[in-house]
């Protein structure tokens, strides 16, 4: 009796440590979930269910039970009827998780939008796509190529769209979506952030070897030196873990932040910039926070993106989700549908140059496919690199816009093609190099 009684008391010992390291995870797990049910739900027009069946159906995340209000446009979450977390949906500015902080946050500034209408057909205009069959593109191949990517159900894939010569060649949803649903890009927006920057400078309102701590005095030192071009290309050397599985750095600034642009911008230096490279979300959004300062209004920094580069090229559908405090989260929260996904790859296929205008300057493209130091070749400028051959059968010229679950924009340029997936999947490097060489496969 007594060995049980120890062996009892051991096991509930075990139960409260346990529960006592895992319970501040509960608060990610549904803000997690609240979050992106109100963005699905609210922007991407998708049901509860479908949402909690599919996108939900994942490690820990599952373990949330949701509900939605449509009166209040709102998502709540619960983990075992605990840590209950709000999402509250704003029209033009997407949802935002709430905290004791959420009363302060002022819902009232909203982008203005400028819907461009005309009657051109995709890319340069909403008018249906182009009834032309292109001589060089076998489409018996490329109808191969769409059914491989579609047939396996573990790779979750949702939409794939291929354009050559600025036409769709080829165009296929799943069940429940459409040319017209909206798709959460991930970080597929940390290059929509980049692109802003190449407005800027083209503009002459920026300068990539800006350095926007040099007048703080508490960041003197090695702060001090850190660039614009340190920050696109993430090797600050500021402090940085980027683990979504465990409170980090990155949990803690998307579910528990009310202000996204202060994690990184406070983080300790360890090391001079160009001597790491380190993947950083954080980064994004300071550089985010930092387009802010550039404007003398918040008005002028919500309307920025829109005015300058998402409506002007008619991604309509296009939706930048904000922080509590108004800052725009370029890290993570784009959506769009993937036609619109698919101009903004065509936007950098045509080298900054949209329909006789261009948006930033035709050396921009070089710049932010060049690969940095110390990333083996894998990433530019906020924009990720084939430069040391991870897909070995396709060109090293290949760059791509790339996002959590397998969200992509492939960039080839010298066949004149640009590849939209998403999904709910990351694919291996093996699996992106087989759909790219068949679909490159069907263009002779």
């Amino acid at each position: 009796m007594k060995k049980i009684k120890l062996l009892l008391g051991a096991a509930i010992l075990a139960i409260i440590i346990l529960a006592y390291f895992n319970y501040p995870k509960l608060n990610l797990i549904s803000g997690y979930a609240s979050k992106n049910m109100a963005s699905n739900v609210f922007i991407a027009d998708r049901d509860l269910v479908d949402v909690t069946l599919n996108d939900h159906e994942m490690t820990l995340i599952n373990l949330s039970d949701c509900t939605v209000s449509e009166n209040d446009k709102s998502a709540i979450a619960t983990v075992f009827g605990l840590m209950p977390r709000t999402a509250v949906y704003k029209e033009g500015l997407g949802a935002v998780l709430t905290n004791n902080e959420f009363s302060k946050h002022n819902f009232n500034s909203v982008p203005h939008r400028t819907i461009i209408k005309n009657s051109l057909p995709f890319p340069f205009g909403n008018n249906g796509i182009k009834d032309t069959i292109l001589d060089n593109v076998d489409y018996d191949k490329l109808a191969v190529a769409f059914s491989n990517a579609f047939k396996d159900s573990l790779q979750k894939t949702r939409s794939l769209l291929v354009v050559h010569k600025n036409e769709i060649i080829g165009e296929q949803y799943i069940r429940g979506f459409t040319k017209d649903t909206p798709i959460l890009g991930w970080s597929m927006t940390k290059s929509v952030l980049a692109t802003l920057y190449g407005i800027l400078e083209y503009q002459g309102k920026m300068n990539m070897d800006f350095k926007p701590f040099s007048n703080e005095i508490q960041m003197k030192g090695l702060k001090s030196n850190i660039t614009i071009n340190h920050l696109l290309r993430m090797e600050s050397g500021l402090a940085w873990d980027e683990d979504y599985f465990k409170i980090s750095d990155v949990s803690r600034m998307l579910f528990l932040a009310s202000d996204m642009t202060v994690a990184q911008r406070n983080n300790e230096i360890i090391a001079a910039p160009t001597e790491i490279w380190n993947y950083s979300s954080g980064t994004t959004n300071l550089l985010s926070g930092i387009l802010r300062e550039q404007f003398n209004t918040h008005q002028e920094y919500l309307d920025f993106p829109y005015q300058e580069l998402i409506d002007k090229i008619g991604m309509n559908s296009m939706l930048l989700e904000t922080d509590l405090v108004g800052n725009y989260v370029l890290s993570s929260y784009g959506w769009a549908t993937t036609r619109d996904w698919a101009k903004f790859g065509l936007l950098y296929l045509n080298n900054g140059n949209w329909n006789g205008e261009r948006l930033f300057s035709d050396s921009w493209v070089s710049y932010i496919s060049k690969p940095t130091l110390n990333s083996n070749g894998t990433y530019g400028a906020h924009f990720w690199l084939n430069a040391d051959g991870k897909y070995p059968d396709i060109s090293k010229e290949l760059y791509s816009v790339n996002g959590f679950q397998g969200q992509r924009i492939f960039i080839i340029p010298s066949k004149e093609l640009v590849v939209v997936r998403t999904g709910l999947e990351e694919q291996t490097d093996e699996q992106f190099n087989t759909l790219l060489k068949e679909i490159i496969a069907s263009i002779r």
